[in-house]
Formats: C-alpha cells, sequence, structure tokens
C-alpha cells in the first residue's frame, strides 16, 4: 500500500511536470510568433512607402504652394513603375520620365544651386537660407533623398537591401539621380549657381553628376549665368584660375551654352559659414 502511494504520487508530479513543459512551450511558441508579427508590423509601417508619403506630406505641409498640384500616392504610384517588376540592373534613367511630369514643382529663377564635393555645406546654407534650392530642397529630391531601392525580375516588392551599389550596372537610383539632375537643370532659369570644393586638386571633375548630367542639360534659352562658388578654407591655395575651372570655362564658351556669362567667385569656409548661423546677412552678402 505505501509503494502504491508513493508511485501514484510520482505519476501525479510527472503530469503536472508534463503540463507544465508544455505550457512552457507553448508560451515561448507563442512568443516568438509575436515578435515576427511585430517585426513585420513594424516594417511594413515604416517601410520605403510609407517613407516616401510621409516625407512627401510633411513637405506639402511645409509648401502650401506645391500641395494643391501634387498628390502623393499618385506620386509613388507612377515612381513603383519605373523600376518593380524589373531586373534592378537594367532601369534606366527614362523609365522615370513619368515620375517627373508626375510631379509639379518651378524653382523660381535665379535660384537653383548645383553642388559637387560640397554636399553638406550647400544643404547646410539652404536649410537656414531660403535665397537657393538644391534638387534636394525640391519635393522630388525631398522624398528620395538617402535612400535605397530596387525590385526584382517578376516581382510586386520594394526592396531596400540587396540593391546595387552606386556605381554598379544600369540601377533604379542611380539611373533616378541622373534623370532627377537632368530635369533640375533643364528647367534653371536665371542666373544659376554651383558650389566647388577649392579644398580638391580639381574642384570640376568631368566625370560628376554636375559635368557629365546637369551641364549637359542646361538650357541656353533660359539661363543667363553661371556663377562658381569656390568655396575654400585658410589653408587652400585655390584660385578661379585652376586648370579645371579653366575647363569649365572653356566648355561653356565653346558649345551651345557660350551666350550664358561665366564668373568665379572664391568664398572663404568661414564666410559660408557665417552665413548659415547669421541670418542677418543677406544672401546677397554671402558671396
Amino acid at each position: 500500500m505505501e509503494y502504491e502511494g508513493v508511485a501514484s504520487s510520482s505519476r501525479g508530479k510527472q503530469k503536472i511536470n508534463r503540463c507544465l513543459l508544455i505550457g512552457i512551450i507553448t508560451f515561448l511558441a507563442f512568443a516568438i510568433i509575436l515578435a515576427f508579427v511585430l517585426v513585420y508590423t513594424l516594417k511594413k509601417e515604416h517601410g520605403p512607402r510609407e517613407t516616401v508619403l510621409s516625407r512627401c506630406q510633411r513637405y506639402l505641409d511645409a509648401n502650401p504652394s506645391a500641395s494643391s498640384v501634387n498628390d502623393c500616392e499618385r506620386i509613388w504610384s507612377v515612381f513603383e513603375q519605373a523600376y518593380v517588376g524589373k531586373d534592378p540592373c537594367d532601369v534606366a534613367p527614362e523609365a522615370y520620365d513619368p515620375l517627373i511630369k508626375a510631379v509639379q514643382q518651378k524653382v523660381p529663377c535665379n535660384e537653383n544651386l548645383f553642388w559637387s564635393k560640397t554636399n553638406e555645406m550647400a544643404h547646410a546654407l539652404t536649410k537656414n537660407r531660403n535665397c537657393l534650392m538644391t534638387l534636394e530642397d525640391t519635393l522630388l529630391g525631398f522624398m528620395f533623398n538617402g535612400l535605397t531601392w530596387c525590385s526584382k525580375n517578376g516581382s510586386k516588392e520594394t526592396f531596400t537591401t540587396g540593391c546595387p551599389g552606386w556605381m554598379e550596372c544600369i540601377n533604379p537610383m542611380r539611373s533616378f539621380w541622373i534623370r532627377a539632375s537632368a530635369n533640375f537643370a533643364a528647367t534653371a532659369c536665371g542666373n544659376v549657381s554651383v558650389m566647388l570644393n577649392g579644398s580638391i586638386n580639381s574642384p570640376f571633375n568631368p566625370d560628376s553628376i554636375f559635368a557629365s548630367v546637369e551641364m549637359q542639360n542646361f538650357n541656353p534659352a533660359t539661363m543667363d549665368s553661371l556663377r562658381v562658388l569656390l568655396v575654400t578654407k585658410e589653408t587652400d591655395m585655390m584660385t578661379c584660375s585652376n586648370k579645371s575651372l579653366m575647363d569649365l570655362q572653356t566648355l561653356l564658351s565653346s558649345g551651345p551654352l557660350r551666350a550664358v556669362t561665366y564668373t568665379c567667385r572664391v568664398i572663404p569656409h568661414a564666410k559660408v559659414k557665417n552665413c548659415i548661423d547669421d541670418l542677418e546677412i543677406p544672401c546677397s552678402d554671402c558671396w
């Protein structure tokens, strides 16, 4: 009788342990599934579509003049058509033509600012001052600046990882910026500015987007002048007589842009920084 009681007690404990083990396994399985669902949901909520739509709406809220002629959902739909379902190494700049037409915005004459190797300085300036605009300050540039995207043959998705690098093949991102840059240049009018880096040997690089894309799309019928803002630091010996800048001037004077006036000014880095920090300084005094 005592043995049966002990055996019965042991079986009872084993049953309880099994129940506890099953309960723990069930709880862990539920926790793992819940974690996957949360990760998927968060990824979906903060995917490229949501990022672009959010940026688009923020831009339109801050720029009411552009809100009545632009539809964020339509812009995203047209954007997707350029690359979704296609080989990520076979998306030409022309694929974005419908997107260029879908985004309606005109930069005022005399306010276009191009840049090469001066990304940080140029955008610090336009962020604090409203007298000049870069491509990244327009609705089109603002929506997609800094993003990565691509798709695959037959896919309906937009991927943000596993995409070709900037210089690899004819990829969706590089083609987008080439097409957007070409449009920004083609619509530039009046007195146009370009900020170049006076701390490098060749401020004007013929392989840069500015030289190979934007300059090729300038419209001589709408442009009056091209002003080079050559930003230098105290220790730099760079001047406007640098060979690469003379090449730039030659390109202007010998081609379809020969009627466009060329000027070049050396602008100390400290002076530009003062204009960024001190809003009391008129834009006209910044160069």
